[in-house]
């Protein structure tokens, strides 16, 4: 497998997938690039592999396929646009070509499955450190959505196979909104608009996105290996520290139904711990977050 390939025109393909053929692009300025990226990337391990793409499915998919033809940790897929980039849920994420960030991250950690939702919670760091160093001041909503004054900024989609109780490897995906207009937010999410913003909106200026993308690798390797020396609790105590939602009263959607109750951070195992009207707890695995007692400005 090559170090890396830079874009010439058309996206380099270094495997024969109908997935991850390059498309030709109109948007020109601006152009991820694997020389400017170098320049800013301070990794030994993160980054070392780095495919980048005109267009792919979804990133994550395109890891995962060179995830299971031996890539190695480390290895990142970059696109200019994806085609079928998915939230979580099997929700779509809105992925314009030449605007924003779309990018997916293979990790190989010994842990069991029950530790994979700390160990995710090192993109959700990585990328609210990223954007406080952009002049925004990112918080976290469980489970790894980064948000700027209540709405949502960037998301992530973690992905691991597991045989035989065992983590094969782990995809962090991570999408961002830089650059896209609000009026083009708008016009793709609708009524969903308002629950979001770009990174360019919140500044007033573009974004670098190779400088940001070099960033965010930056830091994303020193979580991995902060989680890897120090352990989960303090992946976990960081997280609190920028946790968007403390105290806050709040609605969970699980499925059909939903509770209420008052937030009251995340357990040992990553889940959301919930007190309820009649003062139990529960701790809930998956779910969609609403606070209830949004302020203007505020974030939630």
């Amino acid at each position: 497998m090559p170090e890396s390939q830079h874009l010439k025109g058309a996206a380099y393909e270094p495997i024969d997938n109908p997935g991850m053929r390059g498309v030709v692009m109109e948007r020109t300025h601006d152009r991820l690039s694997l020389e400017r990226l170098r320049r800013h990337l301070t990794t030994r391990t993160v980054g070392h592999h780095v495919f980048v793409f005109n267009s792919v499915d979804s990133t994550n998919s395109a890891l995962a396929r060179l995830a299971d033809r031996g890539a190695t940790e480390g290895t990142v897929v970059l696109a200019e646009a994806q085609t079928a980039g998915r939230g979580r849920h099997g929700s779509e994420w809105f992925s314009p070509a030449g605007e924003n960030l779309y990018a997916s991250v293979l990790f190989h950690p010994r842990i069991a499955p029950r530790e994979l939702p700390l160990f995710a919670s090192i993109a959700s760091l990585a990328l609210a450190e990223a954007v406080w160093l952009e002049g925004a001041p990112a918080r976290i909503k469980w489970p790894n959505d980064v948000v700027v004054h209540g709405r949502k900024l960037a998301g992530v989609l973690v992905e691991a196979p597991v045989i035989s109780g065992r983590v094969v490897y782990v995809i962090l995906g991570i999408g961002v909104n830089l650059n896209v207009p609000a009026t083009e937010l708008a016009t793709a999410l609708g009524d969903n608009a308002e629950g979001a913003l770009s990174l360019h909106e919140v500044l007033g200026r573009d974004v670098d996105r190779n400088v940001f993308a070099a960033s965010l690798l930056s830091r994303l390797e020193k979580w991995h290996q902060t989680f890897s020396t120090r352990g989960p609790d303090a992946v976990r105590a960081a997280w609190l520290a920028r946790d968007a939602l403390c105290g806050r009263r709040i609605e969970v959607r699980t499925g059909d139904t939903s509770c209420e109750g008052w937030y009251r951070g995340v357990g040992t195992d990553g889940s959301l711990v919930l007190e309820t009207d009649d003062g139990r707890t529960r701790h809930i695995f998956a779910g969609a977050i609403r606070a209830l007692d949004n302020k203007p400005g505020e974030d939630g």
